[in-house]
């Protein structure tokens, strides 16, 4: 039995892999996606709150105290009653409608097996640790998205949180209270001693490059606008070119120039069009209103916003070439984040003593360790996704692959757990 951290080496300490991959398991059975091996949870459904509660049971299981915020975001911790002062792992069990079951879950299973493993082991570390998942973190059902850490870093106000409206019409707060996941912990929440989140990249990158871990550097600014462009109906047969206000016309010009400005400036920079929505969505009729999405990204603030304003301008352009109204909404928009050089290091540092390949690199989608880098020292760490694949039912990270990115993980944050090795941080 190990006494405490300083007595541990790479050599000493290692997680269950198969006890991990069990809950992974488990959890995936929840909002299984029919003959695939894929998860559908949206934010606050009744799968949401079904996953919460296997969670909040394994967390009770092992001793952990339980906090539950008023904007559902979940915490258990061990050795404390709070999280000030604690080392804190985590992510997120919401998904996409059509989703993995890896992306988010991964990361708040590795911290509660982080925890398991050093109950097993007697460990006693010099400060709490603590596991949490944060609520909507895809934004898929409600935005934004990482909007649950968002809270919990002071970022959104509560009262606008809880009153975001679903894509299926529901508002946020009243989904709480029908799942029964409104707590009672006050937002924003304390700010740990540190934040390390274990994830698959998402992304080809370390897989092309037969790298097993990576070191997160930060991750991309992200911008989310919704497009509304209202024309008029008419006959698609009577009606001539001349004399159409298409609103279907307008939106698929700027989607062709989202796909055009990205082109042109290359690497980093990405931009999506995810969704096209058409009214009254007949084949003999000219689109009355087309409500489109674009989601553009960069690791420059500058270049990301030159891309906004260059896509506003086309957008206003076409739509008055055509006589279409068009009305834009921000979704989300978050500027890039720089993660903390000594957590960086760290994960760095602990997976080669562990003696894998490593490498650094940028976070191309969002995750909640970005928002809790507002109000504590953070990092990541990444494991490969086989062939680059996530937001989809075949997204898959090799069991070894796991298993050595949630090591990582483990003596990442028992060295944040020594007292002085990374600087405190004002709320």
């Amino acid at each position: 039995m190990l006494a405490d951290t300083s007595a541990i080496d790479a050599g000493e300490l290692r997680i269950d892999g198969a006890r991990l991959l069990r809950r992974l398991d488990e959890l995936a059975e929840i909002g299984a996606i029919e003959g695939t091996q894929g998860c559908s949870r949206l934010a606050l459904t009744d799968e949401d709150a079904a996953g919460r509660a296997l969670l909040a049971t394994w967390m009770r299981d092992l001793g952990l105290t339980v906090i539950v915020d008023a904007i559902g975001n979940t915490v258990g911790v061990l050795g404390s009653d709070s999280v000030q002062g604690a080392v804190l792992t985590g992510s997120h069990i919401d998904t996409v409608a059509t989703g993995g079951r890896f992306d988010g879950n991964l990361g708040v299973l590795a911290g509660l097996e982080v925890l398991e493993t050093v109950i097993d082991h007697g460990v006693r570390p010099g400060r709490p640790l603590a596991v949490g998942f944060f609520t909507n973190e895809e934004g898929a059902r409600f935005a934004p998205d990482m909007l649950g850490s968002l809270v919990y870093a002071g970022g959104l106000q509560i009262e606008r949180a809880l009153q975001s409206v679903a894509i299926d019409g529901a508002v946020l707060g009243d989904e709480l209270d029908r799942i029964g996941w409104r707590g009672a912990a006050p937002v924003p929440g304390i700010a740990p001693h540190a934040f390390v989140e274990c994830h698959i990249e998402q992304g080809p990158v370390l897989e092309a490059e037969g790298i097993t871990i990576g070191a997160v550097t930060g991750v991309q600014g992200i911008s989310w606008t919704k497009l509304t462009l209202t024309g008029q109906s008419n006959h698609a047969g009577t009606t001539p070119m001349s004399h159409r206000r298409d609103a279907g016309y307008v939106a698929v010009r700027i989607a062709g120039f989202v796909r055009d400005v990205v082109d042109e400036i290359g690497p980093p920079q990405v931009g999506t069009v995810g969704r096209i929505e058409l009214y009254p969505n007949l084949v003999n009729v000219v689109a009355a209103r087309a409500t489109l999405t674009v989601d553009v990204r960069n690791t420059d603030d500058a270049v990301l916003t030159d891309v906004e304003g260059r896509i506003a301008e086309f957008a206003a352009g076409a739509a008055a070439g055509e006589g279409v109204e068009l009305a834009t909404e921000v979704l989300a928009r978050f500027v890039p984040v720089a993660f903390d050089p000594a957590v960086i290091d760290l994960v760095e540092h602990v997976a080669e003593q562990l003696g894998h390949t490593t490498m650094r690199l940028p976070a191309g989608a969002g995750h909640d360790a970005q928002m809790l880098a507002r109000i504590c020292p953070a990092g990541m760490v990444f494991v490969p996704s086989v062939d680059g694949i996530s937001h989809n039912p075949a997204e898959h990270t090799d069991p070894a692959d796991i298993e050595a990115g949630v090591n990582v993980l483990l003596h990442a944050m028992l060295r944040l757990a020594e007292v002085g090795r990374v600087e405190e941080r004002a709320p």
